[in-house]
Parts: structure tokens; C-alpha cells; sequence
């Protein structure tokens, strides 16, 4: 099929890839524009960006699709149908309606839970049992469209957003290869109106960690922050962050390291720290992080 591609971040480039090694013909791409980044605030590209022009392909990176000269030039590349994966533009009606057989969505959750910016991460911090991919025919509406296929996995109990990022990024190219096969007899399903949920995006107050909550809240609050923003607290006055953990047995005083292996006391119950990160250093399996910064037994978290 003659393709537009609407991507823009790491999780999409698989994507791309697979509809490139699908035989499928790439109009063009579309993606958010470079922006500045890193400590010379120069203007870098999107991961989409740098793989399609490392591809040959004809790269496309509007401030919006809002203009008339914008829409037009979009139709005119007469594209069968576009896939859209963590875009990052809203697609006005006459973008959508453009393509013969419309826009459709990988969207990373089980429709209609999870609608909206953030739903990895906020399908570990809700404590979920399984997650997927759904390949949306999207409408005006913010993922509100009739789904064409969905497929679903558990969640791991020491799963971080980081590790379903990947899992979720490798299904959704595969499935959107196998939609595009199929696409004349999949029968379009309207979304449940039970069940919805937002994704709100990600705000950084989330990240400090409260050791007063349960130990399954604060591991699902540090695994669904990992790797970004990542979930902190403070160790002798310093900010670290916990990037991995899992709930175990155990309980004392609310942060109190109760062992030498990282394992802290909640307000109920016990979490062991995985994986954590220094300032101005990178992020380290507990056993490594522990050789640098040692947090003996008794030691007092968020202090």
C-alpha cells in the first residue's frame, strides 16, 4: 500500500521499519519538528526524523496541519490509507478523511481504557494485569474511533514502563503489517462505553515517592515512572532515583532501610530496590549502586 507514516519518538521507529521491510511504499513521513535539546540547546531531531532520513525517505516536520497549504500538500501524496503512532499533532477531519481508507492508530493500551497521552505508564501505576496494542480507525474525537484489532499480554510484577515501552513498540509494528494485510475484511468494533479512562501525560510532582503509602503503590509508582521521569527520594540529603523494585516481606519505621540490600519499609509492607540512579551518574543495578553508595540497615529514606 502507498503509506503515510505519522511518528515521532523511539516507540516508532519500529514501526517505520516494519512497514518499510513489509514492502510497503512510504509517501512520506510526518513528524514533530526538531527542537532543542541537550546541553548546547541545539535544534535536534525526532527519533522518527533520524531513522527516516538514515532510510531515504521523504521527511515532513509541520508546526500543525491546521493550514490550508499543509492539508493540501498531504493530499496530494494520494496515500492509500496513514498509520499514526505517538504523533503528537492533532489531525483535523480533513487530514483524516484524506487517505482512501483514512488514519489508523496503534495506539499502546486496551481501548477504551487508557485513552489519552500517557497510557504505559499509567496502566503499570494503576496496578493493571495485562496491557496491549489496538489498531484504532481514528476519528475527531481523542482516541475514541472503532477498534480493527487488538491483541493483549500480562503485565510483569517487576515490569517498568521502560521494558513495556519495547514490548508494546515490536507489537504494534507487527500487528499494523498484519492489519494492512487484511484491511478490506476487518470488521470495524465500536469502543465500549464502559470502562473509559484517561492517560493524563505525565506530571513530575508524580515522582517523588511517599513512603507512607503500601509497597504495592510505591513499586508501581516506580516502575511506571521508569525511565522517565523516574520516581526520587532523599538519602542524606540527596536526591536519588529509583528506577526498578519489587514488593517483598518485611516491615519497621516508613523509609527505614530494614537490610543492606536496599529493602525499604512502607506504611505497609516492604519494596527492594532494584535499580537506582546518583545525581550526575548512571542509572545502576542496586548491587553496582550499593559498591558507590552504600544505604546500610537502619538507614532513614526521604529525610
Amino acid at each position: 500500500m502507498r503509506v503515510i507514516f505519522m511518528g515521532s519518538p523511539d516507540f516508532s521507529v519500529p514501526v517505520l521499519e516494519a512497514l518499510v521491510a513489509a514492502g510497503h511504499e512510504i509517501a512520506a513521513v510526518y513528524c514533530q519538528p526538531p527542537r532543542p535539546a541537550g546541553r548546547g540547546k541545539k535544534d535536534r531531531p525526532t527519533a522518527v526524523h533520524a531513522r527516516a532520513t538514515e532510510m531515504g525517505l521523504d521527511v515532513r516536520h509541520p508546526v500543525s496541519l491546521k493550514g490550508t497549504e499543509e492539508q493540501q500538500e498531504f493530499a496530494a501524496l494520494g496515500a492509500d490509507v496513514a498509520v499514526v503512532v505517538a504523533y503528537g499533532l492533532i489531525l483535523p477531519q480533513v487530514i483524516l478523511d484524506a487517505p482512501k481508507s483514512g488514519c489508523l492508530n496503534i495506539h499502546a493500551s486496551l481501548l477504551p481504557r487508557w485513552r489519552g497521552a500517557a497510557p504505559i505508564h499509567r496502566a503499570i501505576m494503576e496496578g493493571d494485569a495485562e496491557t496491549g496494542i489496538c489498531i484504532m480507525q481514528m476519528e475527531a474525537g481523542l482516541d475514541t474511533g472503532p477498534v480493527l484489532l487488538r491483541d493483549a499480554f500480562e503485565i510483569g510484577d517487576e515490569e517498568t514502563t521502560g521494558g513495556l515501552h519495547d514490548r508494546l513498540s515490536e507489537m504494534g509494528a507487527r500487528m499494523i503489517c498484519q492489519a494492512l494485510d487484511v484491511l478490506p475484511d476487518l470488521q470495524p468494533e465500536a469502543q465500549s462505553e464502559d470502562g473509559v479512562t484517561y492517560a493524563a501525560k505525565i506530571d513530575k510532582a508524580e515522582a517523588a515517592v511517599d513512603w507512607t503509602r503500601t509497597a504495592q503503590e510505591i513499586s508501581r509508582q516506580i516502575r511506571g515512572l521508569s525511565p522517565f521521569p523516574g520516581a526520587w527520594t532523599m538519602l542524606d540529603g540527596q536526591r536519588i532515583k529509583l528506577l526498578g523494585a519489587r514488593v517483598v516481606a518485611g516491615q519497621g519505621s516508613v523509609g527505614e532501610a530494614l537490610d543492606d540490600t536496599l529493602t525499604i519499609a512502607c506504611g505497609t509492607g516492604a519494596v527492594q530496590i532494584t535499580r537506582a540512579q546518583r545525581a550526575g551518574k548512571g542509572a545502576q543495578d542496586a548491587e553496582v549502586f550499593l559498591r558507590g553508595c552504600p544505604v546500610v540497615k537502619g538507614a532513614k529514606l526521604g529525610e
